[in-house]
């Protein structure tokens, strides 16, 4: 019987297929007691070791087929598993309560998934409980001696259903056969809906029941247009979808010749249409989709991808290719930002109770100057190359913009003694993301 399931709409696009059904293994346990709890312990150890090499394959696939910057979500993840707040709460319970490893775990998960859940004033963390489930879903598999679903094997065309997906399920999408899919759980800010978009397959997020909605085989519409998600869809139905989906791949095609015209509304105003990038190899999407300027160039990533802070010379050649590459159009290159959820393994930074808004991003550059003084003269190497928009990330107060303009200025006044050439039409300028920086 045809069933019509509301969602959000997460991911443009739409599917018909069969359902494939992801279906979990029992990862049920009993809570016992321990003779041994150091045992115990080094077996928690163990499972946790196990899950990191997973994930950081998983990270290395996400990488290939996904890209840097999606690949990212899976550096939280690891982040969790190297956590003493997290794995250290885990270890002393099966101490203090002499419980097995599983009781633990699953206890620790479901504080952190509350404590993520309650801030609702915050989308972002509390994006965040899906991480947790992640994590410790895995640890969990690998306790009991069990294996998770593993997406790659799917070998003909399907429109995934899930309760939920987590970043670890969308990096083994292989869209040439998972041509969609449809949750009970998400928003258009999951992790999973931004991976959709970035793979661009049709998404259909929050149906609430899809799960027990449909069977596997069974014909399944996603429509990440209007966001709804229709089960054993009548003939007519599968070929109304079908003409939609295309009218929409055509729709893009026209899009696309577009690309290089400017952007102009039918009033005559003027709007540039940016880009933005992780690394240098992103160019090439830039240049395809006809962006006008690169917005924003997350320079975290050129730390987060070497095994020791890039040389002036790495930086320097990192931004004159998107510099020369762009041709002219202004690139925005944001200053480190690390800290609150990007961490370094060559950087041992202090531990703290909110990193999200503590010392990260230009207030971590302005404590560790010669850092921050080695980006800032590749910056200005490399403005003599393009149109270049010097941005500083997280300021909170007047005084931080001031002590990092007056580092800069310093820079660039020891550059032009040496008689290296400075771009003449440089900018520089911050971001408002900080409350108090907002209400200033």
């Amino acid at each position: 019987m045809t069933e019509t399931l509301k969602g959000i709409a997460a991911s443009d696009g739409v599917a018909v297929a069969p359902a494939y059904l992801l279906v979990e293994p029992d990862l049920s346990f009993e809570k016992k007691s321990v003779a041994d709890a150091e045992a115990e312990v080094a077996r928690f150890d163990k499972a946790v070791a196990e899950s990191q090499a997973e994930l950081e394959n998983i990270r290395k696939v996400a990488a290939e087929s996904l890209g840097e910057e999606e690949a990212q979500v899976f550096d939280a993840h690891l982040m969790f598993l190297s956590d003493p707040e997290f794995t250290g709460q885990i270890s002393a319970k099966i101490k203090s309560d002499a419980v097995n490893s599983e009781a633990a775990l699953d206890e620790v998960a479901q504080n952190f998934i509350t404590i993520f859940q309650s801030m609702t004033d915050n989308a972002y963390m509390q994006e965040r409980a899906a991480d947790v489930r992640d994590v410790s879903k895995r640890i969990m598999a690998h306790l009991l001696g069990k294996e998770l679903p593993n997406l790659a094997s799917i070998d003909h065309e399907v429109v995934l259903v899930a309760e939920d997906l987590t970043p670890s399920d969308t990096a083994q999408l292989n869209k040439k056969y998972v041509k969609g899919f449809v949750t009970d759980l998400g928003g258009r800010t999951a992790h999973s809906a931004i991976m959709a978009r970035s793979l661009e397959i049709p998404a259909v997020v929050g149906t609430e029941k899809i799960t027990t909605s449909v069977e596997n085989g069974q014909m399944l519409i996603a429509d990440g247009l209007d966001g709804v998600a229709i089960v054993e869809p009548s003939d007519e139905q599968v070929a109304d979808y079908r003409k939609k989906g295309e009218d929409f791949a055509k729709q893009k095609a026209e899009w696309r010749k577009l690309k290089d015209e400017p952007s102009v509304t039918a009033d005559g105003k003027h709007f540039t249409i940016a880009a933005n990038i992780g690394t240098p190899d992103d160019l090439a999407g830039v240049l395809e989709n006809g962006a006008e300027a690169v917005g924003l160039f997350r320079t975290e990533f050129l730390y987060m991808n070497s095994s020791d802070f890039p040389t002036e010379e790495d930086q320097f050649e990192a931004y004159k290719k998107v510099l020369e590459g762009m041709n002219g159009k202004q690139v925005i290159i944001r200053t480190m930002d690390i800290g609150g959820d990007k961490h370094l393994s060559y950087w041992d930074l202090p531990e703290e109770m909110n990193p999200f808004l503590g010392i990260r991003a230009v207030r971590l550059s302005l404590k560790n100057k010669e850092i921050f003084r080695t980006q800032l003269r590749a910056l200005l190497r490399a403005s003599a190359y393009g149109k270049l928009g010097i941005m500083f990330p997280m300021i909170g107060t007047l005084d931080e913009l001031h002590q990092a303009k007056a580092v800069l200025a310093e820079e660039k006044d020891k550059l032009v003694k040496e008689g290296v050439k400075v771009g003449d039409d440089l900018q520089v300028g911050m971001m408002i993301e900080v409350p108090a920086a907002a209400v200033l």
